[in-house]
């Protein structure tokens, strides 16, 4: 699934008017029925609806919201924010259309006019939508700031008002401040946010959190060519999408058709990282595997892991093991500790291997206290840090946008792919695309479990796929497998060698799909 900016939402409208072709009031009366019935599927005619409405395209919406509760006999308020003057064309039809009905119309323009709310109400938000673009001000912030302060739900209509949704909270940062604001008082918190036809990016964010609620995604029939044709800087995983990259296998094969991979992992007291990894790296479907682990681990490995074997290189952790030729990709990082050798290991691997190397946990912290290593990382590699690791790799940012642009930038810079661990993990591409993945939940928040992710880059990395797929497939592999395991276990139950136990079951999904 594409995920537009603003700009491309508002073209993808244009497009759909002018060659389906559909008047704008036409397509206006879409978003709100789709809306609507929502609403009617999840509150009862008990409900009491307080709509709270701009003078642009998004109160429009809510006008003609209003208008169809008022219609089905809801209880329904609304209130229009500032003086009555002319609002864009289509919220004045609609304005006209909800004078015929029963609803109460109140006009907002201080804090005196704001309304009683009670904890029976229902708000929805259709104060601004995507068309801003400063912060809330005046009695309009302190309209937002009163809303939140009630334990009423919330429904905003397209974007929480005060969020941005190519990513930003509008916090009206002045000239040479570099400090975000907290904001709270300046953006709804929605309970729901009923948006339109695709994800948005502000969506995916985790500091935009407790601004959207539970995002319901609203068909309402925009044009297909026009999403099609139109090129997207980030998509979200979907089916459709695995299903081009997935490769079943052929009937007709052997061992040496799935590729040779090498893991470095494993030191005194952490063998539980090289076993996890060890053991996704074979259920990804890798033909052959070779752990070089330390001395300590040897009979771990060898007892928990039998279909893999193992070379020893240290007693207590991997010193100099030398050659790497024999191998389709090395992945390298669990569990493996910080050693000062370990500096030498990675710079000799970067200079001998010339193909993709994976690199996770304390290899990437390694790298983020040895930066001139970075610009040795062979072309193509993978690295999987989280949000603290990749701080400690590339430096602090203000906000999670900034935090995904850093990532593009950097895997631009390095020719790397940057697989930046969230709830929506995102997969910042050399060529500057960004890939958000759509599977996975917080019971994965779990010791081990980017063990495992590593491990199934790495088996796919030896089978063929190119660097990007193999990100894309096991980013969401990883996701699904955990999302089986959490339904089966609970999320708090789950932990990471249950993902490890259930990616057969995410393999059989994909091929039913």
């Amino acid at each position: 699934m594409k995920i537009f900016s603003v700009s491309q939402i508002r073209s993808w409208d244009s497009y759909t008017i002018s060659h389906e072709p559909v008047k704008s009031i036409a397509l206006m009366e879409r978003a709100a029925v789709a809306c609507f019935k929502w609403i009617i599927q999840n509150f009862n005619k008990n409900t009491s609806f307080k709509i709270f409405c701009g003078k642009g395209n998004n109160g429009g919406d809510g006008l003609a919201i209003a208008r169809l509760l008022s219609v089905k006999k809801y209880k329904v308020s609304v209130y229009i924010t500032g003086e009555r003057k002319t609002g864009s064309p289509d919220f004045e039809t609609n304005f006209k259309r909800l004078q015929k009905t029963s609803s109460e119309i109140f006009l907002v323009n201080n804090k005196k006019a704001f309304p009683v709310l009670l904890k029976e109400d229902v708000i929805i938000d259709a104060l601004f939508g995507t068309g801003l673009n400063k912060k809330p001000h005046g009695f309009i912030a302190s309209l937002i700031e009163y809303i939140n302060g009630y334990k009423t739900q919330v429904i905003s209509i397209d974007v929480p008002s005060g969020l941005q949704s190519d990513g930003l909270r509008l916090t009206g940062r002045r000239k040479g401040e570099t400090k975000l604001s907290d904001g709270d008082c300046q953006t709804i918190k929605a309970s729901y946010t009923l948006t339109f036809q695709n994800q948005k990016l502000a969506y995916l964010i985790t500091e935009n959190e407790k601004y959207f609620g539970k995002v319901v995604l609203l068909d309402i029939g925009l044009s297909k060519e026009f999403e099609e044709k139109e090129p997207a800087q980030f998509e979200l995983t979907d089916k459709n999408l695995i299903s081009r990259i997935y490769q079943p296998r052929k009937e007709f094969t052997n061992k040496g058709d799935y590729g040779y991979a090498c893991l470095l992992a494993g030191s005194y007291g952490m063998m539980g990282a090289a076993v996890l990894s060890s053991k996704a790296c074979l259920r990804s479907g890798v033909g052959k595997l070779t752990c070089y682990t330390c001395e300590v681990g040897y009979n771990i490995l060898q007892s928990c892991v039998p279909e893999a074997m193992c070379k020893v290189f240290g007693e207590k952790y991997i010193n100099d093991p030398g050659d790497f030729s024999d191998f389709s990709v090395i992945g390298i990082g669990p569990g493996i500790g910080k050693y000062p050798s370990h500096k030498k290991l990675l710079k000799d691997l970067f200079a001998t291997f010339k193909k993709p190397v994976v690199i996770d946990a304390d290899a990437l912290n390694i790298l983020s206290e040895n930066q001139t290593l970075y610009k040795l990382i062979p072309a193509n590699s993978i690295i999987t840090p989280h949000p603290k690791e990749f701080e400690r790799l590339f430096g602090k940012t203000n906000s999670g946008f900034g935090r995904i642009k850093l990532a593009l930038t950097k895997a631009q810079e390095l020719n790397i792919f940057i697989v930046l661990k969230d709830h929506y993990t995102l997969i910042a591409s050399p060529d500057g695309k960004g890939y958000f993945n759509s599977t996975g939940n917080s019971g994965m928040a779990t010791a081990g479990a980017g063990d495992v992710l590593t491990g199934i880059i790495t088996g796919l990395l030896a089978q063929k796929y190119s660097s990007l797929h193999a990100c894309i497939l096991g980013v969401y592999l990883h996701g699904l497998a955990g999302d089986i395991a959490a339904e089966m276990l609970s999320k708090e139950a789950l932990i990471a060698g249950d993902i490890v136990d259930h990616l057969g079951d995410a393999f059989k999904k994909i091929l039913t799909n």
